[in-house]
């Protein structure tokens, strides 16, 4: 193995992978797993991980599922403990994370609630927890927090959606700066409009091309767009960042308005 391929091995570590029933959190895990982590993949409903841990052993690599609600924070230590026979993870993954959408004044506290509870409160909830299973452990870790372009920039009707991962992108640098002392790194990805099974059919419809052609390089991402991102910021290649708050959204952040 090269010495920079030893940089982004993940061989020896242990992950957990939040929202990892589908979407991003399903690619992340077994993006990991490829990358040499033992990986612990953790969603509400454990029976939706099965095919997943299958998946990952198939390929040579160890996982497991574990019940996870990140908006309960019991439910958060709970999860920890039982990844415990693994010992405290090197490397979290927070993807957990929802959305409501319809225009501001159609969006009522409850909306507000489940979204918030959710990306902003659940992303604290499992950080910090982290945090403190990691300082106990005497563990370097690393820390990413699943954020957004719109914590940056705004659209119309997803107004919680938006201050939610503005939040998390705040909560990462206070984050960062605090557990740097500890050597453990705290950073945020900030995807852009990337194809999945759950938003292919939108992405190619009619007002899915108008949005795409916002997007300077007139493309979407692929979830595969984030994996080089996320390795660095896991790995020892990505080691002197902390604090980071990493766009992969092919130029769509500095789009003219």
């Amino acid at each position: 193995m090269t010495d920079i391929a030893k940089r982004f091995s993940l061989e020896g570590r242990t992950a957990l992978v939040t929202g990892a029933s589908s979407g991003l959190g399903r690619h992340f895990g077994q993006l990991l797993a490829a990358a040499g982590a033992r990986v612990a993949v953790a969603a509400r409903n454990v029976g939706s991980l099965d095919e997943l841990v299958g998946e990952i052993e198939a390929a040579g690599g160890e996982a497991r599922a574990l019940r996870l609600d990140v908006t309960d924070a019991q439910s958060v230590r709970a999860c920890f403990d039982e990844l415990g026979a693994w010992g405290a993870p090197d490397i979290v993954v927070n993807n957990a994370g929802v959305t409501v959408t319809k225009p501001l004044l159609e969006q009522t506290g409850e909306d507000f609630e489940h979204v918030i509870d959710t990306n902003f409160k659940g992303c604290w909830n499992v950080a910090t927890e982290a945090g403190r299973r990691m300082v106990a452990a005497q563990t370097r870790g690393a820390i990413v927090n699943i954020a957004s372009i719109l914590g940056e920039r705004v659209a119309n009707g997803v107004a919680p959606y938006a201050a939610s991962k503005a939040a998390v992108i705040q909560l990462t640098r206070s984050m960062a700066l605090e557990l740097a002392r500890y050597d453990i790194r705290v950073n945020a990805l900030l995807p852009g409009y990337v194809e999945t099974n759950l938003n292919r059919d939108f992405l190619n419809s009619e007002p899915g091309q108008k949005l795409r052609m916002r997007v300077p390089s007139r493309r979407f991402s692929t979830m595969s767009d984030l994996d080089g991102p996320l390795l660095l910021l896991v790995s020892d290649a990505g080691r002197a960042m902390s604090g980071s708050a990493v766009a992969v959204d092919r130029a769509h952040l500095v789009s003219s308005l």
